[in-house]
């Protein structure tokens, strides 16, 4: 009974809403297989979905359907962290190494730089740097990791990967987005209160909120009904083949890119955040403090901070990763919100293009959402949410 409601409220509110229809159908038809969309606004709520559930098959993605969010997941486990700052149980300028001594972290990097991405510690997934050479990781792309789908990795074996190599820059001189960041956030979560990740956001955020389609995965590669598909496109010996990597093993990105969650979700959790429901004012004002050294990125505590050429201001944390890529996106009031997901098919599109079509998709609804459709506006800088959170 819910999904047909949904459906009813779909081509209801698609009739109302004809640019924000035409939108996610020029989604699908840029090479995405789906997507889904909520829109929370002055003109009420608007959900609406495009393409398939499923390649091969008619039915639309259900929009209330689960979906992997990528490193949506850094604004959770930032919450998370401050509100045991609130709490008292961890201190913002403390060194991380107080609480995880057994790694011998540079005694410089507090929680902060680990939050804000500022610590210098070198990526899991692999650094590209200024001149252009790419320092692998983890396996992360193609048919590499394609083998490596169901892969279960410790975070322990992903912090311990990264400090083998060498830091990008001093703690705090500088600016680098790093998944390690937010795995070893998790770890001192874990230590200082002496409970799992899952159960300090369970009690934190989950519960609190009600977001009960949002679940934390842990090794399991499986997404709760209702979903879409997501698929993976790489190319083998000079061929284009397509996986279907709905089922994946999301340790690889823990804490950094982990969890699924829903449209409607995502929607209260960051309307919730933005209107001071979960945070202190003084701490959802450091949250929203873009760094100085993330220059065009406009990077916070676990948010990018963007400002429109009409002079407002918008907050968002995409995320990105194998098939599929998340929105995530609210005025600072948390009046208004953009959510959604969407599904990569089988386009043979490398990553570069793949990473074009996710610019050109989230641009389109942006300005239709936040800037009144108007082109050239709130574009800012790409978020470096690659297939890899």
């Amino acid at each position: 009974m819910r999904e047909s409601l949904r459906t009813i409220t779909d081509s209801a509110a698609g009739q109302d809403r004809p640019k924000l229809r035409k939108a996610i159908e020029e989604i699908v038809e840029a090479g995405f297989a789906g997507a889904q969309l909520r829109v929370h606004d002055e003109r009420g709520e608007w959900v609406g979905s495009a393409g398939v559930r499923k390649l091969g098959e008619p039915a639309k993605p259900p929009t209330n359907g689960r979906f992997r969010i990528g490193s949506t997941t850094k604004t959770f486990t930032a919450t998370v962290v401050l509100r045991l700052v609130a709490e008292g149980t961890l201190g913002l300028d403390a060194p991380a190494d107080d609480y995880l001594p057994e790694y011998g972290l540079d005694r410089r990097i507090t929680v902060r730089m680990l939050l804000q991405h500022t610590s210098g510690v070198f990526n899991f997934v692999g650094e590209v740097y200024d001149d252009g050479t790419f320092a692998p990781g983890i396996p992360a792309i193609d048919k590499e990791w394609v083998d490596n789908q169901f892969h279960t990795y410790q975070d322990e074996e992903l912090v311990r990967l990264a400090l083998s190599k060498p830091a990008r820059f001093a703690p705090g001189t500088d600016w680098s987005y790093s998944n390690t960041n937010y795995v070893l956030a998790k770890l001192l979560i874990e230590k200082a209160t002496g409970h799992r990740y899952a159960e300090e956001l369970r009690r934190l955020i989950l519960r609190p909120l009600g977001l009960s389609g949002t679940t934390v995965p842990g090794a399991s590669p499986e997404v709760p009904e209702p979903h879409a598909h997501g698929y993976y496109q790489y190319q083998d010996a000079g061929q284009w083949k397509t996986v279907d990597a709905t089922r994946q093993n999301p340790s690889v990105l823990s804490a950094a890119g982990d969890l699924i969650s829903t449209t409607e979700d995502l929607h209260t959790f960051f309307s919730a955040l933005m209107s001071g429901k979960l945070l202190p004012a003084p701490l959802l004002a450091e949250m929203r403090t873009p760094h100085p050294q993330s220059g065009d990125y406009r990077y916070g505590l676990g948010l990018f901070v963007e400002e429109t050429d009409r002079g407002g201001t918008i907050l968002h944390h995409n995320g990105g990763l194998w098939g599929w890529a998340a929105l995530m996106y609210g005025t600072p009031d948390g009046g208004r919100t953009l959510t959604g997901s969407l599904t990569f098919g089988d386009a043979e599109l490398d990553l570069a293009a793949m990473a074009g079509a996710l610019e050109q998709a989230k641009r389109r609804l942006v300005k239709e959402v936040f800037c009144g459709g108007r082109a050239g506006s709130a574009d800012g800088a790409a978020d470096p949410t690659q297939p890899t959170g």
